[in-house]
């Protein structure tokens, strides 16, 4: 009887034992295509400095560079002065010759070749601004003018600039573990970024001829010299962002005296540059934990915008372990802040903004602020820093250590249309979460822009659903990215790409990675297992310079998920998603035999014919017309009623699963990458049950796969990814019986 138990699990679908076959000519040999594979292809050999589990490695190290700064803003003629003593330690096992520095600002010089890198068409038409800039006026004079870069002595130290570059020798080779000052001493027209382009500059407001200052990039820096490439001076063409440093920052900062300023670190001269009346509200803001305090007022940025101090004021800052430096300044600004409580210390969220902000960002922005804060922290680490800045800024966005600038403000009668509110929350959240993501995780923006604008994109749709569960994000869930992911091939490019090279820079690599994280984290992994991983690389790499491979690497050691497929096909590949449904054949139990098998000897592993008597699986079509087409009823197959009564007691069999209908689904793949399969099997009563199946189950074949399905109740729909979690490109064919109405995606729009 045991044998006839296991035999009810046979299909009158099986292969029939082969026919003597005419000699073929074997197939060539081949290699592994599996795109199950392992990535030791793809993957640099872990070493010393970085290991196999995607932590630091025991020979781990990085460089310092400490900067004291006097800067200077020339308000009147957008201007900005500075020099500055760099403090370089060399903490590598080598010996240096030289060292690079970083010129950014070199991007705006007359000369730039960044300008001559892209193809131009002639537009059919131009304003008339538009067109004297082109073709009349002369080149923007922006760039930086050294004065000069000497030693501690005052000694000239010889230097060579190359484009957004400078070199600079050294008498003797810096040893490992020495350091070495020099001071550099430059100026710059100040752009206004506007109509010239940038990442920071100014906005001027023709109404009252004043100038808001977001400055950065605005000190020559310092490149990265690190274990995975030497010295990191790839040029700065615009797109790809920046690698560098961390250090401690002592800055001085001189601006009109009228002016409100805040940049990166603590202000330690609080006292000589507010009012007593501002002191008072700056104290209640750091007791203030549940709404902002008006630290600097409307009325009082108003009679500062007209008023244009010709007397000065500096301000002085001092950060630690930053990697860089930025600040905001103008007369205009209001200035609120209140407290966040995270992991036993209290950190300040600051807003500064024009009076054409307001309402909008008095009631907003310092709020997401200190919510980007918690929840950041939550699925990282508690944010380490005294403060975290937003700064409103027109057709801005953009990040540095503990400040940024966030585009977005109300139409001049005030009006705020939901595009503007959650554009402009999205912005802050998304510049605030660049704290975490590179600022402080510090990786490579010049090489791999995806690993700071994908993963912090990732944790903005995070921070956005824990504010609001129906906030319209842009950027995370899978069915957003599918209008990229089925475009033109030609204009896509893996995420594996270097930032210059990329067609469409937001989808690529903000948009796919942040995608495919939410996909690992809602369908492959799990929230618990994904999130304990991901805290885990945020951990190991603060303060550090990661690579991709230390981002891999850490998520699979954290997890015991094989995730190779999923960086392979998601992150090295144009691949895209689409999964149907290929065939459904509904079984029948019955005892007798189907005509195809009574001439032919049945194998199949453990099955002969000889084994039986069997009880068969006869699939819907010809093979049923003397099978009644009916639910199973176990008493009406006298096999499996004598196994059963023999097997277990009348109390058992209660227990017992009572299948009555059977399903054969096969699933294939059209597209390429690989995904867990999610089917959700609806009933003819109105219910439905799902199930989710390992993308192991594509490990033998990438393109086809089959489940049977053994349920109480008729099956009256069969759909494949019906929450649309996969970015399936093509849901036409998720369904069995198959829609003729639109797919789901276009209703998912719709809802939308």
């Amino acid at each position: 009887m045991r044998k006839a138990f296991y035999a009810l699990l046979m299909a009158a679908a099986v292969t029939v034992s082969a026919q003597e076959k005419p000699t073929q000519k074997r197939e060539p040999g081949h290699k592994d295509s599996n795109k199950m594979s392992q990535m030791y292809d793809l993957m640099a050999t872990p070493n010393m400095f970085r290991t196999a589990s995607g932590a630091p490695g025991p020979a781990y190290y990085q460089q310092q560079a400490d900067y004291k700064m006097d800067i200077e803003l020339d308000d009147k003629n957008t201007k900005l002065f500075g020099k500055e003593t760099i403090t370089y330690h060399n903490n590598s096992p080598e010996s240096l010759e030289y060292l690079w520095v970083q010129l950014d600002q070199n991007i705006n010089t007359k000369d730039s070749k960044s300008k001559l890198i892209e193809s131009q068409k002639m537009d059919p038409a131009y304003k008339a601004d538009a067109f004297s800039r082109r073709y009349m006026e002369d080149a923007f004079d922006g760039g930086f003018k050294i004065d000069y870069v000497q030693d501690t002595n005052g000694k000239p130290m010889k230097y060579t600039i190359n484009q957004t570059m400078m070199r600079i020798d050294l008498p003797t080779p810096l040893k490992k573990g020495e350091k070495i000052s020099f001071s550099i001493k430059w100026w710059y027209n100040i752009n206004n970024y506007r109509v010239i382009g940038g990442r920071s500059g100014y906005e001027h407001f023709d109404k009252d001829n004043n100038n808001l200052y977001v400055i950065a990039q605005f000190y020559p820096r310092m490149a990265v010299y690190n274990d995975v490439e030497g010295w990191q001076n790839m040029q700065f063409w615009g797109a790809g962002e920046f690698a560098l440093t961390f250090g401690n920052y002592e800055v001085n900062i001189t601006v009109p005296a009228d002016h409100i300023i805040d940049g990166t670190g603590d202000l330690t001269n609080r006292a000589e540059v507010f009012t007593s009346e501002q002191l008072k509200r700056y104290e209640q803001a750091t007791k203030s934990f549940d709404k902002p305090v008006v630290i600097v007022t409307q009325d009082e940025a108003e009679k500062a915008e007209n008023g244009f101090s010709t007397k000065k004021k500096t301000w002085k800052f001092n950060a630690k372990n930053v990697r860089d430096f930025g600040f905001s300044s103008s007369r205009k600004f209001i200035y609120d802040g209140m407290a966040v409580q995270l992991g036993g210390k209290t950190v300040m969220a600051h807003s500064l903004y024009p009076k054409e902000a307001n309402p909008m960002w008095g009631e907003t922005s310092t709020r997401v602020v200190a919510h980007t804060l918690k929840t950041y922290s939550k699925y990282t680490f508690d944010y380490p820093y005294p403060k975290a800045i937003s700064v409103s800024a027109e057709d801005q966005g953009m990040e540095y250590p503990m400040i940024c600038w966030n585009y977005g403000r109300p139409d001049e009668k005030g009006y705020v249309s939901d595009r503007i509110k959650y554009g402009n929350m999205s912005v802050i959240i998304h510049e605030v979460g660049h704290n975490f993501f590179p600022m402080i995780v510090n990786s490579d923006e010049r090489q791999w822009t995806w690993m700071d604008e994908g993963l912090n994109t990732f944790l903005q749709y995070l921070t956005e659903k824990e504010w609001d569960a129906n906030y319209p994000s842009n950027r995370g869930p899978a069915a957003n990215i599918v209008p990229y992911m089925s475009g033109d091939q030609k204009f896509l490019e893996p995420i594996m790409t270097n930032s210059e090279a990329i067609h469409q820079f937001g989808s690529n690599a903000y948009g796919k990675p942040a995608t495919g994280l939410n996909m690992l984290r809602e369908v492959v992994m799990g929230h618990e297992l994904f999130d304990h991983a991901f805290k885990t690389y945020a951990n190991r790499w603060k303060f550090k310079h990661p690579t991709p491979e230390d981002f891999f690497r850490t998520m699979e050691d954290a997890s015991a998920v094989d995730l190779d497929w999923f960086w392979r096909g998601w992150f090295y590949t144009t691949d895209y998603v689409d999964m149907g449904i290929m065939d459904v054949k509904q079984y029948y139990v019955t005892e007798t035999q189907p005509e195809n098998m009574k001439d032919h000897k049945v194998k199949r592993g453990r099955f002969n014919e000889d084994d039986g008597p069997f009880v068969y699986m006869v699939a819907d079509g010809p093979d049923t017309e003397k099978v009644q087409k009916k639910a199973l009823n176990t008493k009406d197959v006298k096999l499996l009623n004598a196994y059963l009564s023999e097997k277990f007691t009348s109390e058992e069999r209660l227990e017992l699963k009572t299948p009555k209908y059977f399903y054969e689904v096969t699933f294939d793949k059209p597209g390429d990458m690989l995904m867990p399969i999610l089917v959700e099997l609806s009933f003819e009563d109105g219910t439905s049950e799902s199930h989710i199946f390992p993308v192991q189950i594509w490990r033998k074949n990438n393109q086809t796969a089959s489940r049977v399905f053994a349920t109480e109740k008729p099956v009256k729909k069969i759909t494949l990814d019906p929450k649309l979690l996969t970015a399936d490109i093509d849901t036409s064919n998720n369904t069995w019986p198959k829609e003729e109405l639109k797919d789901k995606f276009d209703t998912f729009e719709k809802k939308k």
